[in-house]
């Protein structure tokens, strides 16, 4: 046996007096009611007070109202009759994304009972599908549309129940509850301070326990509504915008000047660096000034630059603007870059050369480990510390040993006689073939197409070589 409540001998007395409470309200019931429902009421009170008297009551609170919308979603119906429905056709916001219509079930019965005819309730329901709203509905009588009224005003309506209405059924339904009730009372939104306050002043008169107040549009979403988002006017929305971030560099930097010739046109090139080393800023100086291209190259380094601090890698601006041909172009004094086909093709590959680890190697040919196939004198070291690496010029008498520093000294030729000839003998390659090979070993990206055959050609010194047909490219 589960027993009374805990200290309900402390409070019998108390607790049968409201038990009787509900029983007299039983009384106040209209007879506009189903007299069969009445007198079920009074019968079920009766037996209620009858065993309470004799072995108590389990719980304090003997009669509850539960949340009174969720109850009518669960039971599948539209209405439980304390809270009325929100609309007869009504959005909801599902969780995992998308809308679902909701359409009131009830309108086709309660036009029935009304004495409707099967026409006049189909043509009335599927205006109220077309417009989300009964009102101007065909057939439909001015006096039954209070019938059909709802908590919140429809999209295109403008008729609702009242907020004193929803007050009013809840002080009917509270004499038979012992506790209070969990209902909405739903106002519309251009409801004032004073309406509110004026609901729950009323809502105390009326003797109810509790009273919950929610004005229409209130919250910026809300489970229900009356009418579709491609319906409403949608309110200015806020709208992330992404914007670019520059890192600019600290006012005190360090950087790398570098003085460069193409074809007789002088210029500087002053580079700003980041913390880390890395390239921040571009400056051009032509050693003419107020010259086109003076004035070309100074806004040019001013879009690098700008485009360099807003994030734009360096090996994206030295594949787009290496090897672009255009006047001025010829030889340089940089041993790196023999022969320049613009000064932007001279400006990038300079930085590439300086900033991008391996990028000499790729354009000049230089390689970071040294050929079997070339014994050089001494060739672990130039001097200066620094590994030297070996690569065959095309030439049958010599071959040249290039350091592989960052900067490149002269060329320093060997005897033919020094080939290894071992190398050959082992791979069942000639010697030629062999040369050949340490030649396309260093081959340059950029190398151009042969000008009578089309097969791609290979640097031969200032030179390009074909090794299809013999022609010679890019010399004067």
């Amino acid at each position: 046996v589960v027993g009374t409540f805990a200290r309900y001998e402390e409070n019998r007395e108390p607790m049968n007096r409201v038990m009787h409470m509900h029983r007299d309200a039983v009384e106040e019931i209209s007879d506009a009611g189903p007299a069969y429902l009445k007198e079920a009421a009074r019968n079920l009170w009766d037996e209620v007070l009858k065993q309470g008297e004799t072995l108590g009551f389990r719980n304090a609170q003997a009669t509850v109202l539960a949340p009174t919308g969720t109850i009518s979603f669960m039971m599948d119906c539209d209405t439980t009759g304390i809270e009325p429905d929100i609309a007869l056709v009504k959005y909801k916001q599902l969780a995992g994304g998308g809308v679902l219509k909701i359409v009131n079930k009830s309108v086709a019965f309660g036009l029935e009972t009304l004495g409707y005819t099967e026409e006049q309730v189909k043509a009335i329901v599927e205006y109220i599908d077309d417009n989300d709203t009964i009102e101007g509905a065909p057939f439909l009588k001015d006096e039954h549309l209070d019938v059909f009224d709802c908590a919140f005003k429809p999209a295109k309506g403008t008729r609702s129940i009242p907020w004193q209405a929803h007050v009013q059924m809840m002080a009917a339904a509270q004499p038979f509850l012992s506790g209070a009730i969990s209902k909405t009372v739903n106002m519309p939104n251009d409801v004032t301070p004073k309406d509110i306050a004026d609901a729950y002043f009323w809502g105390w008169e009326l003797g109810l326990k509790a009273i919950a107040i929610y004005r229409d549009g209130s919250k910026q979403s809300q489970p229900l509504n009356t009418k579709s988002d491609s319906e409403a006017e949608k309110a200015p929305k806020e709208k992330v915008v992404y914007k670019p971030r520059r890192e600019r560099l600290p006012d005190t930097r360090q950087s790398v000047t570098h003085k460069f010739n193409i074809a007789g046109h002088e210029g500087y090139l002053n580079v700003g660096l980041y913390p880390d080393g890395r390239p921040g800023e571009l400056f051009i100086t032509m050693a003419k000034e107020g010259s086109t291209v003076g004035g070309l190259m100074d806004s040019f380094g001013t879009a690098v630059s700008m485009s360099l601090q807003y994030g734009v890698p360096i090996e994206v601006l030295v594949n787009k603007f290496s090897h672009t041909r255009f006047e001025p172009m010829g030889h340089t004094t940089n041993p790196d870059v023999r022969i320049a086909k613009s000064i932007v093709d001279y400006i990038f590959r300079w930085m590439g050369i300086q900033f991008l680890p391996g990028y000499r190697e790729a354009s000049t040919g230089s390689m970071k480990t040294e050929s079997p196939a070339i014994a050089a004198p001494d060739a672990s070291s130039n001097g200066n510390g620094a590994a030297e690496a070996v690569i065959e010029a095309p030439s049958a008498s010599t071959v040249a040993v290039v350091p592989a520093s960052d900067s490149a000294e002269s060329v320093q030729p060997i005897a033919a006689d020094s080939f290894d000839s071992s190398a050959a003998d082992d791979s069942g390659l000639s010697e030629t073939e062999l040369e050949r090979d340490a030649q396309f070993a260093g081959f340059q990206s950029d190398a151009p197409a042969c000008d009578s055959c089309g097969a791609i050609t290979v640097r031969n010194g200032n030179c390009y070589l074909c090794h299809n047909c013999g022609a010679s490219m890019g010399c004067s």
